[in-house]
């Protein structure tokens, strides 16, 4: 085994002994996280969102209208929130079911 100096892990998941760097790729690829769109788009941070629908901001009095561009989304890790910024609503967490990638 000449050249196979690389140490393997015990990996508790699966209960195998993998080399180091393909656990470490395994772990990498479960910690990323997909956000989808309504339609399917994936989302990444710094996305141009619109919305699909009339959106009650519960707290805020204020009613979103379907049509209204979102500048530059935040993904929380949540598969399905992500964060947001509009002028006049502080901490705005929006679904991702209810937004269109732009």
């Amino acid at each position: 085994m000449a050249g196979d100096d690389e140490d393997y892990v015990y990996d508790e998941e699966s209960g195998e002994w993998l080399p180091a760097g393909e656990l470490a790729q395994r772990r990498a690829a479960a910690d990323t996280i997909e956000v989808r769109d309504a339609v399917g788009n994936l989302l990444a941070d710094g996305d141009q969102v619109t919305l699909i629908k009339d959106l009650d901001v519960k707290g805020a009095g204020q009613t979103l209208k379907q049509g209204t561009l979102i500048k530059s989304i935040r993904l929380t890790g949540d598969p399905q929130e992500i964060d947001c910024k509009f002028p006049g609503i502080k901490g705005l967490v929006l679904r991702a079911e209810f937004v269109r990638k732009r």
